[in-house]
């Protein structure tokens, strides 16, 4: 059979008449789509509960219910709450615990609590997700070990780098995590249209992430909005997607109106340390609305290496990983720095289906740029054949024009990625 052309093709929204949406193929007669995996799912999240907080054991088990992680990912090991740092010599028996209890598969932790947000010389989600290693610490300024998960494309973390990413499901009760976890699970798929913030303030030793804003906008700028601002605020926006910002106390932040999946923080010294710090806590961005944030909870200088860094953090997103992954992947040096927030929110995940003059067009962001050829088959197991092939040279989202005349043979797509030297 001769190859059918799919044409590839930058569209807009208003350039088609859309009849159909469909999500994972909703509508009665729209064809399956299945994508490459981009991303970690919730059978390869654990939950870690602090069986003797009633609180963390209600988030952990909401979190659960709302993910549809498996009930033997949930691991309830006993400490004492209430503290914010946890000595090193209690966390590796209770690590030991976890690691026993760590079911074959699973790739990166949930904590189901705020307190404690730090083992000793370490953030507690960096000691849960390497072990307590002071490799990963640093007095005065200096630069600490580096992951070899930073910037990569990976979707197993423990299988490829022996790491678990970990993120703490963090709020001062168990009202505000519940919402944390309600809007995670509303961004999924959602493809929100926002703006991200690129802040620079007056405080130079604070703003040194300013000087990638330009490089940001320049990869980035065609699959999002992003505006740089030279200020120490921004105020009543209704369409925050990313903030990022530099200052001891950001003011205004509740002002702005935050995507579902939204990010946001501030690079400062002690943002992580999450309760009676003099500069911002990082909670309060979650309490104005993002959905993640992180914060260094021992004194980390400037260095920008264990800060997230904005361009990667954005594209990784955007490619269709969870806010776990993306977050974890924008900082280098992650030993002393806490990641917050709901772990699976994946804004940019899954597809859509719309119409133009009775033709199905497929549109995704959730693909990192490569090569990749679209196949089709009549029944989900195959045979599949090669329709075409397409690239993706950056992350703006995949426009993909089904062939008519493939249409009676095809119910089911799938795209698969290439290998480059092909």
């Amino acid at each position: 059979m001769r190859k059918t052309l799919v044409i590839a093709l930058c569209l807009t929204t208003a350039a088609l008449s859309v009849t159909n949406r469909a999500d994972e193929s909703t509508a009665p007669d729209a064809p399956t789509v299945l994508l490459p995996r981009q991303a970690i799912t919730p059978a390869q999240l654990a939950v870690i509960i602090n069986e003797l907080d009633p609180t963390s054991r209600r988030i952990g088990h909401y979190y659960a219910e709302r993910r549809g992680i498996p009930s033997e990912n949930l691991i309830r090991v006993p400490f004492a709450p209430g503290s914010p740092i946890m000595d090193p010599g209690e966390f590796e028996d209770l690590y030991a615990q976890v690691k026993a209890a760590t079911p074959q598969g699973v790739q990166a932790y949930a904590l189901a609590w705020t307190l404690p947000y730090r083992v000793g010389c370490l953030s507690i989600t960096t000691a849960f997700a390497a072990g307590y290693d002071e490799a990963f610490c640093a007095e005065g300024c200096k630069p600490t070990r580096a992951t070899r998960y930073f910037a990569s494309e990976s979707t197993r973390p423990y299988a490829d780098y022996g790491i678990r990413p970990t993120m703490a499901l963090a709020g001062d009760d168990f009202t505000a995590v519940k919402a944390l976890i309600d809007r995670g699970v509303a961004a999924d798929n959602s493809r929100p249209p926002g703006t991200g913030y690129l802040v620079k303030t007056h405080d130079k030793a604070r703003s040194v992430r300013a000087r990638g804003y330009a490089a940001a906008v320049e990869q980035l700028g065609n699959a999002v909005r992003l505006e740089r601002i030279e200020a120490d605020r921004i105020e009543q926006k209704p369409d925050v997607l990313f903030y990022f910002t530099g200052l001891t106390q950001v003011p205004g932040i509740d002002t702005n109106r935050y995507r579902p999946g939204a990010v946001a923080d501030h690079l400062t010294s002690s943002g992580g340390q999450l309760n009676g710090t003099r500069q911002m806590s990082s909670l309060r961005w979650l309490e104005a609305g993002a959905t993640g944030s992180y914060g260094t909870v021992v004194e980390p200088c400037n260095l920008l290496p264990k800060f997230p860094d904005p361009a990667i953090l954005i594209s990784s997103y955007l490619s269709g990983a969870t806010l776990i992954e993306a977050y974890w992947k924008s900082v280098r040096m992650p030993g002393q720095g806490l990641f917050i927030g709901e772990p699976l929110a994946r804004p940019f995940g899954g597809y859509e289906l719309l119409q133009r003059s009775g033709r199905w067009v497929l549109r995704t962001f959730a693909l990192i740029p490569g090569r990749y050829t679209l196949q089709g088959a009549a029944a989900p197991m195959g045979p599949y054949r090669e329709i075409t092939r397409f690239a993706k040279p950056g992350f703006e989202p995949t426009w993909l024009l089904l062939p008519a005349e493939d249409a009676g043979a095809s119910a089911y797509y799938r795209i698969v990625s290439l290998p480059d030297t092909e």
